[in-house]
């Protein structure tokens, strides 16, 4: 564990100013994708959106697990493609069940642990391409499971490195925490979406919800929300069941890929309490802790019209070590490393 060398915008201090800015005061990023439906088990499908351009068949892959209600239409998630795209590799952003815009097909949604479809994308991908690298990067929600996974498999996963921003190591510890002072904004915002991907389901009458639309409308937080209706769809005992099983840190000392972790201490969806000590770490995991950064935010530049956004130059830097250009890109002689030619942005 070490101190982050982010250093936040001057005119962007505020934990919050941090978090909102992304989304608030960030130019939407123009990208030429291909989307793909991928069949799951159960009969249920993800929706991947791939980056396109001259990369061929063996070149490494990096494949980019969002956070809760996020989509492709995330300022973090079209940044860090395009820096994908600038390194010479291949990228593929995973939209989990009912989150690219059509709702899934089964009763059951996502959750902060849902490791399964995780595992099926990424052996899916090594299946059809056995020699390309890959790695992963998890933001929030999609990081709190990415470590689980991590964790979960040690050595038996087909990981290069894998990335996570901002996790919610301690699930019912962040729950509390952002029922409190203005965090209660983005409970708010995230809960108003959940329940309107639940209400959809509902008035499809296809599907056989734990709540009826009228009990929806009374649930306001997390530890509501979670018991009423991911507990139920999810075979957790309840709210306090799925906090338990789910929470990424009890899974970190069985990691054995590389890994970053990126997290700022002024996260305001948790406090610093959630964070793990540096015994709780395996030798393979490297964690870097900033003061400031918000959540998913890390924004800096001298001015807000030439805002940077440092993940998107750290993220490519960390996996340009474990990541080499395809054999056959014949590009490859031409370009310097990735950690050279990876710019921010």
């Amino acid at each position: 564990m070490s101190p982050s060398p982010f250093k936040p915008a001057w005119w962007l201090r505020n934990r919050h100013a941090q978090t909102l800015w992304p989304t608030l005061g960030r130019r939407r990023i123009r990208l030429h994708l291909r989307r793909e439906r991928l069949r799951l088990p159960d009969g249920d499908f993800l929706d991947l959106d791939w980056t396109r351009g001259n990369a061929g068949p063996g070149t490494p892959l990096v494949v980019v697990f969002h956070g809760l209600m996020g989509s492709i239409e995330s300022p973090y998630a079209r940044g860090i493609l395009r820096q994908i795209q600038r390194c010479g590799w291949r990228g593929v952003f995973i939209h989990f069940r009912s989150c690219s815009g059509e709702p899934n097909r089964k009763d059951r949604f996502y959750h902060s642990g849902d490791t399964g479809d995780m595992a099926f994308v990424v052996e899916s991908i090594k299946q059809r391409e056995p020699d390309a690298q890959v790695a992963a990067i998890g933001y929030s929600l999609g990081g709190n499971a990415l470590l689980k996974w991590l964790g979960e498999t040690g050595s038996e996963n087909a990981l290069a490195a894998a990335v996570a921003v901002s996790v919610p190591f301690d699930l019912q510890s962040v729950a509390d925490t952002i029922h409190r002072g203005f965090s209660r904004t983005y409970e708010k915002h995230l809960i108003d979406k959940l329940s309107a991907s639940v209400r959809a389901k509902i008035r499809s009458g296809s599907h056989v919800m734990p709540v009826t639309e009228n009990e929806l409308r009374t649930l306001k937080t997390f530890w509501e929300f979670d018991e009423a209706i991911t507990a139920p769809l999810h075979q957790f005992k309840d709210a306090r069941d799925y906090y338990v099983t789910c929470s990424a840190r009890q899974f970190l000392p069985d990691i054995r890929r590389p890994s970053l972790i990126l997290h700022a201490l002024d996260d305001p969806f948790m406090t610093p309490n959630v964070l793990p000590e540096s015994h709780e770490l395996s030798e393979s995991t490297q964690m870097e802790v900033s003061e400031r950064g918000g959540h998913v935010g890390f924004v800096h530049g001298a001015f807000p019209w030439s805002a940077k956004y440092w993940l998107e130059d750290r993220i490519p830097q960390y996996l340009g070590a474990f990541l080499n250009t395809a054999p056959n890109d014949t590009r490859s002689q031409q370009m310097p490393p990735a950690s050279k030619r990876c710019k921010g942005g």
